[in-house]
């Protein structure tokens, strides 16, 4: 808990200062008097002058501002009105606001590059068995299958163009190219190697190509859930005994960590998923039924009987053996040299920007789910689950929230930056401001749309975090 408050507090006071930093050094390089610097908002809690400008610490750390001489905002004295933010032309004006929001996009490019550069460990994109029925087992994907690479292909006749392969490093890889491929409405054609042996580290034996109909998936449905909506069960675990449980069904039978289960009553289990869910099913009309097991150990096959117990798993009678069941998943080093690294960076971060757009204009139309808006609470889970994983992880995912801060600002709302830039389109335009009577109106519509969006993303959190238990 005291390592997701830190993580949290680190974030939002890292991005914060970021983007308002941005504000501050632009506007100290168009002459515009800055008066205060603050991070956080009401009570101060620490203070000091650095020249003419005041920077301070405020109690409630949700966001900051810099507060510059405008003779909207008080009066000005005629030696300094030439300093006023109001008395600029309306070109150091536009820099000014945007300089926060480009602070942002700009630190998440360092960040992605740094990763990139640092390397982080990644589950291989070895595949478990998709679901029956699902996308992903329509597409012809098996157990041991590793994606190599992807492509984005038109989902009809009309539509046929395929886009530039990518190549796939690890799960993560994958599921960004799932989710903008779903988004786009595209098909994916995935790149496949197999290793049929199931045995140690897996070796590619030829290759394949499939077709993933990811247009077959409505854009409102494209959320956290996406992988399983696809019938991916995961990277691939070998079925392997991990640990018996003392006392346990298994222990009782024999079994011991490291055995290796080649059959189950007859069957081949294609992974540790499907092994376990073939224990689960082993029980008629409420009572436990013996399994027969082949076991491999030390090179040695073994006949093994065990007989399960009955558990409530979420609320369903399942048999149980009482043992940890799947190898580690394989795991990739995956690092970049400096040029492809910062490269890679630039893209990611181009990317995660469009995807937002895309998806938060696909919300406005109703085509995407407004469960995809996250508020403080996943933030700061998110925050403390990543920086848990070591400090790479936690540099990839204040990237991406910096992504996030940077496109959001940028958002036509008259309450942020984005919607100042939308004044200033509107006065180059026409030649003259808004009416302050039209900025009052504009102000009230902006903060009322600001707190609906907050109450619905502080609702899917509180929503998220009550389904999680």
């Amino acid at each position: 808990m005291l390592l997701t408050v830190l993580a949290f507090l680190v974030t939002i006071g890292v991005l914060v200062v970021i983007h308002e930093y941005g504000h501050y050094r632009a506007a100290v390089a168009c002459d515009v008097k800055v008066l205060r610097f603050s991070v956080g908002f009401g009570r101060v809690l620490w203070r000091r002058m650095h020249g003419e400008t005041e920077f301070v610490v405020s109690a409630l750390p949700l966001g900051g501002y810099v507060k510059m001489l405008d003779e909207r905002e008080g009066a000005v004295s005629p030696s300094e009105l030439s300093r006023a933010f109001n008395r600029k032309p309306l070109k150091q004006r536009a820099f000014i606001v945007a300089a926060g929001p480009a602070a942002n996009l700009v630190l998440a490019v360092l960040l992605y590059a740094c990763v990139n550069w640092a390397g982080v460990q990644e589950l291989r994109p070895w595949m478990a068995q998709p679901k029956a029925e699902s996308l992903a087992d329509q597409a012809g994907l098996q157990a041991r299958d590793e994606i190599l690479s992807v492509a984005q292909v038109g989902a009809d006749a009309a539509d046929a163009s395929e886009e530039g392969w990518q190549t796939i490093r690890s799960m993560s890889d994958l599921q960004w190219q799932f989710t903008q491929a779903a988004l786009a409405g595209r098909d994916l054609r995935l790149q496949v190697s197999h290793n049929a042996s199931g045995t140690g580290e897996p070796q590619p034996r030829g290759s394949r190509t499939l077709t993933l109909a990811l247009s077959r998936i409505p854009a409102a449905d494209v959320d956290a859930k996406l992988l399983d909506r696809i019938g991916l069960m995961g990277p691939y675990v070998e079925p392997i005994i991990a640990q018996a449980i003392t006392g346990g069904p298994a222990a009782r039978a024999g079994l011991k960590a490291g055995d290796r289960i080649m059959q189950i009553n007859g069957r081949v289990p294609t992974d540790a998923a499907q092994l376990r869910q073939l224990i689960g099913a082993s029980h008629e009309q409420g009572q436990a039924k013996s399994i027969q097991l082949k076991v491999l150990r030390s090179g040695q096959n073994l006949d093994i009987t065990v007989t399960p117990v009955m558990k409530d798993v979420d609320g369903k009678q399942l048999a149980r053996i009482e043992a940890g069941i799947g190898s580690p998943p394989a795991i990739v080093e995956v690092s970049y040299g400096p040029l492809e690294g910062l490269t890679l960076a630039l893209n990611r971060t181009w990317d995660v920007s469009r995807m937002s757009l895309e998806m938060l204009g696909k919300m406005v139309v109703g085509q995407a789910s407004l469960k995809n808006l996250s508020g403080p609470l996943t933030i700061a889970d998110y925050a403390g689950r990543s920086a848990e994983m070591g400090w790479v992880h936690y540099l990839g995912f204040l990237a991406l929230v910096s992504v996030s801060l940077g496109v959001l600002n940028l958002l036509p709302l008259p309450v942020l930056d984005g919607g100042h830039l939308m004044y200033y389109l509107f006065e180059g335009l026409t030649g003259r401001p808004i009416s302050e009577v039209w900025m009052e109106r504009l102000q009230r519509g902006g903060v009322a749309i600001m707190l609906t969006m907050m109450s619905l993303a502080l609702y899917n959190d509180l929503a998220r975090m009550l389904g999680s238990h």
